[in-house]
């Protein structure tokens, strides 16, 4: 019995290893999402314009409504594709939501090896949906 035991627990770590990266690309989109749509209902709530904002060498994002910085996973890669008005610098841009819904639109690709997510803004609705 305790022979068992100890191989399930010498085999158990390198599956949850392997499976890792993928749950933290997974978990990062969504986090990702969710900050979005926040942003998109507190421009339409509070009828100002709201901006999510990504770092993506320094690895965090900001959101208008809420006071403080979001940090993601290291091991991951970022990139956004926004509207050239909401380019900052190299590493850091957003996309801006309006009072109607609306929104500057864009994509943010997250990446670890060859899996990718991506995480498509709408410019005409606003709409946030991911793709794998």
């Amino acid at each position: 019995m305790l022979v068992i035991a100890g191989l399930i627990l010498t085999v158990t770590p390198p599956l949850f290893s392997r499976a890792m990266p993928g749950t933290q690309l997974k978990g990062a989109a969504r986090q990702i999402t969710s900050a979005l749509k926040f942003a998109r209902s507190h421009a339409v709530v509070t009828q100002q314009e709201a901006q999510f904002r990504l770092d993506v060498e320094q690895r965090f994002f900001e959101v208008s409504g809420r006071n403080k910085q979001i940090s993601l996973p290291e091991d991951l890669e970022y990139r956004l594709f926004t509207a050239r008005a909401e380019q900052i610098n190299d590493s850091v841009g957003a996309v801006r939501f309006y009072p109607d819904g609306s929104s500057t639109g864009g994509r943010i690709t997250l990446a670890y090896g060859d899996r990718e997510y991506h995480v498509n803004i709408d410019w005409l609705t606003g709409h946030v949906k991911i793709l794998e």
